[in-house]
């Protein structure tokens, strides 16, 4: 049973159970949304939901499982990644590879059998991750935060393009997604900075030290605020919400300029765009029924 227990908890480490299950979130909102706005009804296109979610988790386990066989190298310097099976070597480079490789050719088949378009775009946020991101800009530019961010925006698409065709809203996702992410792991990287500078991860707080990171991550938070009024579908009750979270979150980040603890603001700022995505992605499938 010891044994057991171990080895699932390697493979929720190796396909980073953590990304997986957040951008599920997002996927189902685009998915929900896509029937709402479509008058398609739910439980009618149920296949169309689970083969969906399924499909995206699949390519998603199997994204993250090829990084952390690519950066294997580099994982034992991290505290957060010391103890990765592909680290550790419980979990051979081989075997690694056929559960990445297995698992994106297992989920392109499921989007398939949902929409062309789908599993084109769940094809695109695999490329971006595993070579824009992990093979290319992680290890050279500073950069890699935001490039990084393309395949993390996909989820709501994949969501989307399974039920119908792409539009404004379905974009809207897609930015809110795609602009929410550098604030979120800017915040985590000064947490880690000392780590990804072992690592040799040109991070921007590394390169460009904390007040150049404080001052980008308020120009993204402020980004966001426009966004929600593009989703005046879902009503004012929606809007109101999103843009109240958007003010804290950016008030929270104009307080990064005078406060001196830098590790502990970038803790409150990683805490609270948790919490932000969460909210705000729930609330779009509740404003939806209200």
């Amino acid at each position: 049973m010891e044994v057991a227990t171990s080895a699932w908890k390697d493979f929720l480490s190796l396909i980073k159970i953590g990304i997986v299950n957040s951008n599920l979130i997002t996927t189902f909102t685009g998915i929900w949304l896509a029937l709402y706005f479509s008058g398609k009804g739910f439980l009618e296109n149920i296949d169309i939901v689970v083969f969906t979610l399924l499909g995206t988790a699949a390519i998603i386990a199997g994204s993250c499982a090829i990084n952390n066989f690519y950066d294997r190298d580099i994982d034992h310097v991290m505290e957060r990644t010391r103890l990765r099976p592909t680290v550790t070597g419980r979990i051979s480079s081989f075997q690694v590879l056929l559960l990445g490789t297995g698992f994106i050719s297992i989920g392109t088949i499921l989007l398939l059998m949902v929409s062309i378009s789908a599993a084109v775009i769940g094809l695109l946020g695999v490329f971006s991750y595993i070579v824009l991101y992990t093979m290319w800009t992680k290890r050279q530019y500073t950069i890699n935060t935001v490039v990084g961010s393309i395949a993390g925006a996909v989820p709501p698409l994949i969501g989307w393009a399974a039920v119908d065709d792409l539009n404004i809203i379905a974009w809207i996702l897609f930015l809110i997604m795609f602009i929410w992410q550098p604030p979120h792991f800017l915040a985590l990287a000064m947490k880690r900075s000392e780590e990804y500078r072992k690592a040799g991860i040109p991070m921007l707080p590394v390169v460009h030290g904390f007040e150049v990171t404080k001052r980008q991550i308020i120009v993204w938070v402020a980004c966001l605020l426009p966004l929600p009024f593009y989703l005046f579908s879902l009503g004012i009750g929606f809007i109101v919400l999103a843009t109240v979270l958007n003010i804290i979150w950016l008030i929270l980040s104009l307080i990064g300029l005078k406060m001196k603890n830098d590790l502990k603001w970038s803790k409150w700022m990683f805490i609270y765009s948790i919490n932000y995505l969460t909210i705000l992605y729930v609330a779009m499938v509740a404003f939806s029924i209200i």
